[in-house]
């Protein structure tokens, strides 16, 4: 199978490709000229200098391919200016100009890769409210993420699925809105004839997270020991490696147009530092800061870190108003038509410290 990779420089992306890999496909991998191919070693694949911002280069690089993975976009929660820009021509546009060298160009299948950010999630305060009234139990953030333990509480709005209403607006900050309109995109080029499947992750965790992601720096932190106080948040992680195989499965399995939820286990962010605990041995943080205090903490590390400092804040406005809701989800659709298994992350989690680690970041 002659597979074409987008992405595979990156976390999720070096998985899929070296899942891919595994089972014997035929790799051609997207990166740019400025891409850390330190992900790539050991992968044996075709490389292609490209860039998803060049129509050109992309219908290139897909010359002579049965099927796309589409993996790659710009993961970051505090952009500005231009750099919001480019963020949209990625992920939108970047995607449109892909699907439509795949149209043109007779590929078999696509499977793109968009997020659990897309997903209708209800706020913290209207959750709270509802267990109070005696409307609903609080789900069992222990348990894993999908189908079985969790489908009762999808009609809640509790746990999101691919169902849960939702619109533009929404998503919170550049990165979800692009990731959303990209998926809209995928969405309308399956009605038009691409056979496109979409899958949708939710939090991936493992090692090879060389950026890393926003979700890596909660892990490095705490390895630092960054994590004085968390905040009432919530959030489904994933193994990136399993993950990986997801896609797959979806190549093989996924109905065109459909989007399935790829998760693993729901977690309140309390519970994933206990984990972290468990496996260094370093103390969890016991204070819950109030909502008011983290998002001025966020404001704060915006106008100092981002604006007067030109650097990347940890804490930003829109990851606090994120946070204000739990992310947990069920795949419980991926369960029925892909094959899909939730399972626990806590192998993941360990093989992401042992990587920090190993690597220097912490």
């Amino acid at each position: 199978m002659k597979v074409f990779v987008t992405g595979a420089t990156g976390f999720l992306g070096s998985h899929v490709a070296r899942v891919l890999a595994e089972q014997g496909a035929e790799l051609r991998l997207l990166v740019r000229a400025t891409s850390d191919l330190r992900n790539l070693d050991g992968v044996d694949a075709d490389r292609v200098v490209g860039d998803l911002r060049d129509a050109a280069s992309i219908a290139k690089a897909l010359s002579g391919r049965e099927v796309v993975f589409h993996v790659a976009a710009d993961y970051r929660l505090w952009v500005r200016g231009r750099d919001a820009k480019e963020m949209y021509r990625s992920n939108v546009e970047g995607t449109r100009s892909l699907l439509e060298a795949a149209r043109k160009q007779g590929v078999r299948r696509v499977v793109y890769t968009s997020s659990v950010a897309t997903m209708g999630f209800i706020s913290n305060h209207t959750a709270a409210e509802m267990r109070s009234a005696g409307q609903v139990r609080a789900p069992a953030p222990t348990q894993t993420g999908g189908g079985r333990s969790d489908t009762s509480l999808v009609s809640t709005g509790l746990v999101a699925d691919e169902e849960s209403p939702v619109s533009l607006v929404d998503m919170i900050g550049h990165y979800k809105r692009s990731k959303f309109m990209a998926e809209q995109v995928a969405v309308d080029a399956a009605k038009s004839g691409v056979d496109v499947v979409i899958v949708n992750p939710t939090t991936p965790i493992g090692e090879r997270d060389i950026k890393p992601t926003p979700t890596g720096r909660i892990v490095v932190d705490f390895l630092k020991r960054k994590f004085p106080a968390y905040v009432e948040t919530g959030l489904n992680l994933v193994d990136a490696t399993e993950c990986a195989r997801g896609h797959v499965q979806a190549l093989e399995k996924g109905r065109t147009g459909e989007r399935y939820i790829l998760g693993g286990e729901n977690l309140t962010l309390k519970q994933i530092l206990d984990r972290l605990g468990a496996i260094t041995g370093l103390p969890s943080p016991t204070v819950k800061l109030p909502y008011i205090f983290a998002l001025a903490a966020g404001v704060v590390d915006e106008m100092v870190t981002g604006r007067l400092l030109g650097r990347e804040p940890r804490a930003t406005i829109d990851a606090v108003r994120m946070g204000r809701k739990m992310m947990f989800v069920s795949s419980a659709k991926a369960e029925r038509e892909l094959g899909w298994r939730t399972v626990p992350v806590d192998g993941a989690l360990r093989r992401s410290v042992e990587w920090f680690r190993a690597n220097g970041y912490a």
